[in-house]
């Protein structure tokens, strides 16, 4: 026994003697460092400094083993353990520890490692030269100081064919106070109905574009500090198409001077149609949104059924500044919890997209759920409100929300988005009868599917919930005029047209129902407003000549000669090529004995139409009766 007592003291002689392990900037900290710091901590982006040598990782690493050690930094708020992240930025204990040792023992260079050097940057697009660059119309004047600012910026798409994107990269063009944002398509014109000025913008935190089509969100596109571009997978580029816009929904913050934001999106075009049709669903419970001041732990939860078999491809957590501890996760048919997220000190202002690094299927069946928990007490430092106030759900920096989306993809080949939608929008109805978006989606759900009376129920409900809403009132009126309810559809698109009287699309609409009444007079004067408002409108040309014949068949039925004549002659301006338009000039012509011109009508009208047995029958009589 005193054999091997003295061997423990030789041993724990030896580890007392032994020496400490060097951490040293090249070997060590250096490779941690440019991975996660770098790209944030360089010349011309957001970072307050930068950290591309071992000079600025030296004058800065007490700051660093602060800011590492409490996990402050890097950024990234999921907890390990609930969730697999592409692109994740979590340091492990032995880096931590590393930093907190180099900085503690004097932080040591060490010598180069071979080949390494720091990040190179570029200063121009990093997915390559667009093929598409797109501008703002006017740029923002951030004022000095204040607080933060959310805008939107209307960019149009000046294409003149459907494309398809497969990778878009924001260049914020001031990222010293440009924090994050997003890229929200809008293929209806939705968003310019909300600018005061034209091309000027408008501000909003949250931003929701009504579309007047089916056609559900199906990628994230962001952008935050040290973003790389973002590339669609194989078969899931999205589509853009000739007068839509992209808004770009920014975070800025004052920097103490007045700043310019100028940004600008590179789009980058495939050759490769969709195939993939992913789309976006959401959790959310905001009616639920009452926080009293002084609440420290206010809960709000909400769950959804998936309706179809899916691969989770990426999810996106969301709630304004009072939310804390934000959880979501999933239950299999057989019972088994998949986490999707946990973030236990949620941070507006490091929001972002997570992106699974394997998709994660849930089956038929499977419930998702979320909780997020809100503290609206004085004791919470980011709390907008000093002191607390009131807080409901809403779209401004001091309201809440309860949101959490995940991009799916049906398991099921092709598009099947429809049919996913129609699930959820039922879902999210026996949450909120009367919701405006439920409502909308679920009348141009069954409008696509031809049932149009029962989509006019719901298009009623959604112009109810939002008597504002030009496309709700629109769809409305489409959705009668397809049911044959036509003094009703007349109704509402005229409200639309007096809520916004330059709104084209519910013009177009108007004077289609008058057509159909035979209200010949108006008709024919919308279809010229429509006209002189889109120029290019090959469909209102078309109908306004369909009309002015028709206008001119009920005066001459009513013998009207010389006013059907006149209706007759303003057709010809539209149908110059249509050979039963002049052969109706010429019928009126006859009947007023003016054969000379009656018989030139006819000849135009067999020169387009050789074929026309009434016309050569009509114009042999004319000739006879001239002799």
């Amino acid at each position: 026994m005193r054999d091997v007592a003295i061997l423990g003291l030789l041993a724990a002689s030896v580890a007392v003697c032994a020496p400490p392990v060097t951490v040293t900037f090249y070997k060590d900290i250096a490779p941690v460092v440019y991975r996660n710091c770098a790209p944030c901590h360089r010349p011309g982006e957001s970072a307050p400094f930068s950290l591309l040598t071992y000079d600025d990782v030296k004058r800065h690493g007490p700051q660093i083993a602060t800011v590492t050690k409490s996990r402050y930094m890097p950024p990234w708020l999921p907890e390990a353990g609930h969730g697999e992240f592409a692109e994740e930025r979590r340091l492990t204990e032995a880096e931590i520890q590393a930093i907190q040792t180099w900085v503690e023992t004097g932080s040591a260079a060490g010598t180069p490692v071979r080949g390494q050097t720091p990040p190179k940057f570029s200063s121009e697009w990093q997915a390559g030269v667009p093929d598409l660059v797109l501008h703002v119309t006017k740029p923002y004047e951030l004022q000095a100081t204040g607080g933060e600012v959310f805008w939107n910026f209307i960019m149009p798409v000046p294409i003149t064919a459907r494309r398809w994107v497969r990778a878009i990269e924001v260049r914020p063009g001031n990222p010293k106070v440009f924090h994050h944002a997003n890229v929200i398509l809008d293929r209806s014109g939705a968003a310019r109905r909300q600018e005061a000025t034209p091309g000027e913008g408008f501000a909003g935190m949250d931003l929701t574009i009504e579309e007047d089509t089916f056609d559900p969100d199906g990628h994230f596109l962001s952008w935050k500090p040290g973003s790389k571009p973002v590339e669609a997978e194989e078969g899931m580029a999205w589509r853009a198409d000739p007068g839509m816009n992209l808004i770009l929904n920014v975070h800025l913050r004052p920097s103490g001077k007045p700043e310019t934001i100028n940004p600008e999106i590179a789009l980058y075009f495939t050759d490769k149609p969709q195939t993939k049709f992913p789309m976006l669903m959401q959790l959310e419970h905001d009616g639920m949104i009452d926080i009293p001041p002084g609440e420290k732990d206010f809960v709000v939860a909400d769950e959804l059924r998936c309706t179809m078999d899916v691969d989770v491809l990426a999810i996106y957590p969301h709630a304004h500044y009072l939310a804390k501890l934000m959880e979501a996760w999933a239950i299999l048919p057989d019972g088994s919890k998949k986490w999707l997220v946990r973030i236990p000190d949620w941070d507006l202002s490091w929001q972002g997209v997570y992106r699974l690094k394997t998709p994660l299927r849930l089956p038929a069946g499977t419930v998702v759920s979320m909780q997020y928990h809100y503290d609206n007490s004085a004791e919470n430092p980011r709390n907008p409100s000093n002191p607390p106030q009131v807080v409901k759900g809403g779209n401004q920096a001091v309201d809440e929300m309860s949101h959490f989306w995940l991009q799916v993809l049906p398991v099921e080949r092709g598009d099947q988005r429809a049919k996913l939608q129609e699930g959820l929008v039922v879902q999210r109805l026996e949450k909120y009868p009367d919701d405006f978006g439920g409502n909308f989606q679920m009348g141009d759900l069954l409008l696509t599917k031809g049932n149009a009376t029962a989509a006019a129920e719901h298009f009623g409900k959604a112009s109810k919930a939002d008597p504002r809403s030009v496309l709700a009132a629109t769809e409305w009126g489409i959705s009668l005029f397809s049911a044959g309810r036509l003094p009703e559809a007349e109704v509402q698109f005229k409200r639309a047209l007096a809520l916004e009287p330059s709104y084209t699309d519910a013009r177009f609409d108007l004077a289609s129902v008058e057509a159909s009444s035979g209200e010949w007079e108006p008709a024919a004067a919308d279809f010229r407003r429509v006209m002189e408002e889109r120029p290019e409108d090959g469909r209102a040309r078309q109908h306004l000549g369909e009309v002015l014949l028709l206008w001119g068949d009920t005066l001459f039925k009513a013998g009207m000669n010389e006013p059907a004549l006149a209706r007759y002659r303003d057709a010809l301006q539209f149908r110059a090529d249509d050979a039963q338009a002049h052969g109706k000039v010429g019928m009126v012509l006859a009947k007023m004995a003016r054969l000379d011109e009656a018989q030139a009508e006819f000849e135009v009208a067999l020169k387009i139409d050789p074929k026309s047995e009434p016309a050569r029958q009509t114009l042999e009589v004319l000739k006879l009766m001239k002799k």
